[in-house]
């Protein structure tokens, strides 16, 4: 449960994540799972700090969003009620490192495939509306994959809306925010009842503050003239690189 302060450039690249993610709603367990792969660091402590970063970037935003009243509730609770006990099951999954780490990898190339399309198509609707009992399909299923690598879900979860027509671009930033809170806590439980559960207590404290005082920046302010496009597709190929190269070291 110790620890130590966590590397410099660690701090401030968590410091920037959050800062660009949560101007848009998201908490950026992707990048910081990404990031923490590359260091000599136990899964199980990476999964347990990677969440806790989450929950608090995104706490911020889902109350920021709820007082403005652009969260959805109706249409967002089928998608969080489903997921919900699914990222608690992900979480206690009993799961070995090279899987772990195989599962990050293709769970990232997904994400960044995604936000590559979204960059390059940021207008277009290619899927048909997602039928009544598909919310809560796409919420399980996304809510169990969360849980198993350690993220909200919000990067996948996303996307899927917007080609969809699901909602309002804002709308929908406030419910994957939602999202990614209820599922980063619910993994996180599940984790702790985990019998390999671990935390590096001073290594994610400082981690934790780094990502609050970016994430209150990025809530507030626009990025200075970088387009979230320009941010979507940055970050696409950083997370796609990084998850190629645990693809291949662990297979």
């Amino acid at each position: 449960m110790g620890g130590s302060m966590p590397w410099p450039e660690l701090i401030v690249f968590f410091f920037l994540i959050a800062m660009i993610y949560a101007s848009a709603g998201f908490g950026g367990g992707s990048s910081y799972l990404a990031i923490l792969a590359l260091y000599e660091l136990p899964f199980t402590a990476i999964r347990a700090t990677a969440l806790l970063c989450n929950i608090a970037v995104v706490s911020n935003s889902v109350w920021l969003y709820a007082y403005k009243g652009l969260v959805p509730w109706r249409k967002a609770l089928p998608l969080v009620g489903a997921s919900v006990p699914m990222a608690f099951v992900g979480g206690m999954w009993p799961l070995q490192a090279r899987t772990f780490y195989l599962l990050l990898g293709l769970a990232l190339a997904a994400a960044a495939l995604l936000m590559v399309w979204k960059a390059l198509h940021p207008n277009e609707s290619q899927l048909s509306k997602l039928p009544t009992w598909g919310s809560p399909l796409l919420g399980a299923s996304i809510g169990l994959l969360s849980g198993m690598v350690g993220i909200g879900g919000g990067i996948f979860l996303a996307p899927v809306l917007h080609l969809t027509g699901w909602d309002t671009p804002k709308r929908i930033a406030a419910t994957a925010a939602f999202f990614i809170l209820v599922n980063s806590l619910a993994g996180f439980v599940g984790q702790i009842l985990h019998p390999e559960f671990e935390v590096r207590l001073w290594f994610t404290i400082w981690l934790v503050a780094a990502v609050v005082a970016g994430g209150q920046i990025g809530t507030r302010l626009t990025i200075y003239r970088l387009s979230p496009r320009a941010v979507r597709g940055i970050t696409a190929v950083l997370i796609l690189t990084i998850s190629i190269r645990l693809v291949i070291k662990h297979l």
